[in-house]
């Protein structure tokens, strides 16, 4: 199986622009089985008050496109994305996930960061399903940026049998450090594939490291991309191999799951 992240640069508030990005990005590798770009590249990060006007429902215009972009290409495409929501009108930080065989799933931001440069809670609402989708190459999970931080979200993910997660991202270079250490903790704690796919380049203020990086579930980089420039990081990997990795160290069979219940684990 093959999974291209790609680190290709955005324009800011440019919807058809990056949308073509995507889609040529697509036509060019179709011998990848997963295409994976970072958090928010559909429109880019910072938006502010534009959010609301470039946000779309879903399925909408863009993820139609994006969705066809897959089927055509015989891939599957992750993208990040805002998201204006039916049921309550309020927007939520996406990442959208079209199959090649046509469908159209979703994973909506856990945790909301609203420190230094980030003011996600000012515009997003937060979400709480932790989904696993089951799609024509394996059983994937998403999280968006600041939801690495917090392992029970990967943690749940294994324990419904995740085998990929893809982690999308908008970390500006201050925070380089600390995704390279905990991205790899997350490959290693849930013995499953992990791809890091961040955005590169500057908006505003915000100058975007790239790195993307793809890890085995024993915690190997086996894939690495450039800092500060535009790249494709292209990885083969086997989905057996996951057995072989929960054998050796079995973390998720040894779990006791009857003590990871949130209230008993903060009385």
């Amino acid at each position: 199986m093959r999974v291209t992240l790609a680190q290709k640069k955005h324009e800011i508030g440019e919807k058809e622009k990056n949308l073509k990005i995507i889609e040529k990005t697509a036509e060019e590798e179709k011998d990848t089985d997963l295409l994976i770009f970072p958090e928010m590249f559909l429109t880019g990060y910072c938006l502010r008050d534009r959010l609301w006007y470039d946000s779309e429902k879903i399925p909408g215009l863009s993820s139609r496109e994006i969705s066809r972009a897959a089927v055509e290409n015989e891939t599957n495409i992750i993208c990040g994305m805002p998201e204006r929501v039916k049921t309550d009108g309020r927007l939520r930080n996406t990442a959208l996930l079209a199959t090649s065989d046509g469908e159209l799933h979703r994973y909506r931001k856990t945790y909301l960061p609203n420190f230094g440069p980030f003011q996600d809670k000012r515009y997003f609402q937060a979400d709480d399903d932790i989904p696993v989708f089951e799609t024509p190459v394996g059983k994937i999970g998403m999280l968006i940026c600041y939801d690495i931080f917090f392992p029970e979200l990967a943690k749940t993910m294994a324990q419904k049998g995740v085998e990929i997660i893809a982690v999308i991202s908008a970390s500006p270079s201050t925070t380089r450090t600390y995704f390279e250490k905990v991205i790899t903790t997350r490959a290693i704690e849930t013995t499953s594939y992990l791809f890091y796919s961040n955005l590169v380049g500057r908006e505003e203020n915000m100058y975007f490291w790239g790195g993307a990086t793809a890890i085995s579930p024993k915690g190997e980089i086996i894939g690495k991309g450039k800092y500060f420039e535009e790249d494709l990081v292209k990885s083969e990997i086997e989905l057996d191999a996951l057995s072989n990795a929960r054998r050796n160290r079995p973390v998720l069979n040894d779990t006791r799951k009857e003590i990871m219940n949130a209230d008993r684990l903060i009385s």
